[in-house]
């Protein structure tokens, strides 16, 4: 066969490539379609309402479910819902900028946390403290916020709980992501590798390494600062010092990774929460998020708990904070599934606020997608 002539595996590669181009210009006419559609809808709810709400999490959330029904591969289910996510983001934007309150700073998970929930379109806004997200949200500086609420390692973030007990009635949970949580060791390019002698994180990342740190570094100092990037920052400066962080914090400082996955658990992930100012109508598949103050006497729980169970509702997480209103008192947080509109749902809440000193429903949003 000649040099020049084309193989059969060549012929069928370039009919492939161009089979390809085709496509692509299949899903560019669409995405675009649809960001005009997006452009369309935003104009007839302003023609409706000038206040008009553009984020409907109800409806994000349904449409990934959708698409992830749809779903024939060969891309995963949560990979095509990654894609998805993005496009709507984008065409969200065209509607309406949605700014997103986060505890930052930059290359925190809780900013990873945000950018899985509102994808990369989205304006995200870092904040020092977890209680400053609330205040963001709750003047209007932004429309969203995220906050860490629970790891599956060392539990509760007492600080969002106590936010929340703090927190103005307008404020509504609208919405979770749980994010799996790899944790690394990372170093700069400054770092004598082999004279660690500090290692810089925040304080539940260093317990969720605990084991790994009492095997490879058991002499090195621990020193908890107020997030992973923080941690990262600190060691750009510092020749004798790591970091432990995640991928963005390494790839937003330029940190390189001595150690991958060092978390002592391998299912460790993290449960954060969104809140904003307005109740989300029912998704179909919902959770809903409760505080209550009990009176101080025997058998408060049972009779707080006993309404949920004799409806045949769902409880998926309970915890309890000391009260700030009289020693001997405490608060229960309680998440459970179904919407606080379904009628089971309204029933046992009645009679939970009977037996309750105060109840509040903190939010019903839908369960988390990604």
């Amino acid at each position: 066969m000649s040099d020049h002539m084309p193989s059969q595996d060549s012929e069928t590669l370039d009919t492939l490539r161009q089979r390809i181009d085709r496509l692509d210009q299949d899903i560019l006419n669409l995405i675009s379609e649809r960001a005009r559609c997006a452009q369309d809808v935003a104009n007839v709810k302003l023609a409706e309402n000038p206040d008009a709400i553009f984020y409907r999490p109800e409806r994000e959330a349904g449409v990934l479910r959708r698409i992830m029904e749809l779903n024939q591969g060969p891309l995963s289910n949560e990979e095509m819902a990654r894609l998805f996510r993005e496009i709507m983001s984008s065409c969200l934007a065209l509607e309406q900028p949605v700014r997103v309150a986060y505890l930052g700073p930059e290359g925190t998970f809780t900013e990873q946390a945000a950018l899985k929930h509102f994808g990369g379109s989205a304006v995200h806004v870092s904040t020092n403290a977890i209680d400053e997200v609330f205040r963001e949200v709750e003047a209007g500086a932004t429309h969203y916020g995220v906050v860490p609420v629970e790891n599956s390692t060392e539990g509760i973030v007492s600080h969002t709980l106590d936010s929340f007990m703090a927190a103005s009635p307008s404020l509504k949970i609208n919405g979770e992501v749980v994010l799996r949580i790899h944790q690394h060791l990372l170093v700069s390019e400054r770092t004598r590798r082999d004279q660690i002698s500090r290692i810089y994180s925040h304080s539940q990342s260093l317990a969720q390494c605990r084991k790994w740190l009492d095997a490879h570094y058991p002499h090195a100092e621990r020193i908890a600062v107020s997030s992973n990037a923080e941690a990262a920052r600190l060691v750009k400066s510092e020749w004798h010092s790591a970091a432990i962080a995640g991928d963005m914090a390494a790839k937003r400082y330029g940190l390189e990774r001595v150690a991958e996955k060092i978390e002592d658990q391998p299912d460790n992930s993290t449960r954060f929460l969104i809140i904003g100012t307005h109740d989300v109508p029912p998704s179909g598949d919902d959770k809903t998020s409760i505080v209550a103050a009990m009176r101080n006497k025997p058998g408060v729980l049972h009779d707080l708990l006993e309404p949920f169970q004799r409806h045949g509702i769902d409880m998926t997480r309970l915890e309890s904070r000391p009260s700030r209103n009289g020693a001997w008192s405490y608060v229960f947080f309680i998440d459970f599934k179904g919407h606080q509109n379904d009628e089971k749902v309204r029933a046992a809440l009645d009679e939970a606020q009977a037996c309750a000193a105060e109840l509040k429903v903190l939010g019903s949003y839908p369960v988390g997608v990604l």
